[in-house]
């Protein structure tokens, strides 16, 4: 199998377009199609949906998951022939609570190591796995334990989740019984927002009834500050919420905290860099998380 073709299928998927790809390696579109052409009658599968952005088909996948491989262990080798720190680079899931909180010591380490370079995608915790599956990624912050295909699994902690809202929202939508969760808005990140989901059911809050009152904030800091201002009640990482607590400017509405188990999930591959990235997501999960 042709490397240069698999650098090439990787390039399509990333760029999410022939003419991306073409961009980034330097060459015409025409080429970059021959490649793909080339590729897809080797293997005899088809490779690549045609959509916009360009997806890989599940045979495909397959593949993109070792150019990746290929991309990682090729960068590293010539960090050693060229005697030199090559930035190497490395593509992590994680989700919008993690990276706001805990893993943000984990950028300090790579920094400070100065081999790699990072690609974060933000994503739901219970998402961020069909990433490592599609070899979108190397590694990836996640609720599932069962490791994917080709991967080894590492428990990181507990991530401790409190409903909250703004003092003046929570005190319109309390009753004598406990909170008015039906009448009361909510503020999600977005639309695939499965720890809330989770959170609502618990409250037997059906998300079509009060679907006027959700707004979608898809940013850590961004939500935070909707749930501050009283746009809507929220879930928010335990560590976010207690400054708040203290300055008074939100309330926990329950003592039903959330504990969301997280795991890391990284390809089986040997490899330096990914080896020092795994041991700094340890390290600060560790720090950062429950038990």
């Amino acid at each position: 199998m042709n490397p240069l073709h698999l650098e090439t299928m990787l390039a399509i998927v990333d760029e999410g377009s022939f003419d991306g790809a073409a961009r980034v390696l330097g060459v015409s579109p025409s080429a970059v199609s021959q490649r793909v052409k080339a590729l897809e009658t080797s293997t005899g599968r088809v490779l690549l949906r045609r959509s916009t952005p360009v997806m890989a088909t599940d045979a495909g996948e397959v593949l993109v998951q070792a150019a990746r491989r290929m991309a990682l262990v090729q960068a590293e080798t010539n960090a050693r022939l060229q005697k030199r720190l090559a930035r190497v680079p490395l593509s992590v899931a994680v989700n919008a609570d993690s990276l706001a909180t805990w893993f943000r010591p984990v950028l300090e380490d790579v920094a400070d190591g100065g081999k790699a370079s990072l690609r974060l995608l933000i994503e739901d915790e219970a998402r961020t796995l069909a990433m490592l599956r599609r070899g979108d990624v190397l590694g990836a912050v996640t609720r599932e334990e069962l490791p994917v295909s080709g991967c080894e699994s590492t428990y990181l902690g507990k991530q401790r989740l409190v409903a909250v809202a703004a003092p003046g929202l929570a005190r319109r939508h309390r009753t004598a019984e406990g909170m008015s969760w039906t009448q009361m808005p909510v503020v999600m990140y977005g639309p695939h927002d499965q720890v809330l989901d989770d959170a609502m059911q618990e409250r037997f809050i059906d998300s079509h009834v009060i679907r006027a009152n959700i707004s979608e904030i898809p940013s850590a800091e961004g939500y935070v500050e909707a749930v501050r201002a009283g746009l809507g009640w929220g879930l928010v990482a335990e560590a976010q919420a207690r400054p708040l607590f203290d300055s008074g400017q939100v309330v926990q509405l329950d003592g039903d905290p959330l504990d969301v188990d997280l795991y890391w999930q990284r390809w089986r591959l040997e490899s330096e860099v990914l080896e020092e990235l795994t041991d700094s997501v340890v390290r600060a999960a560790g720090e950062g998380l429950v038990a």
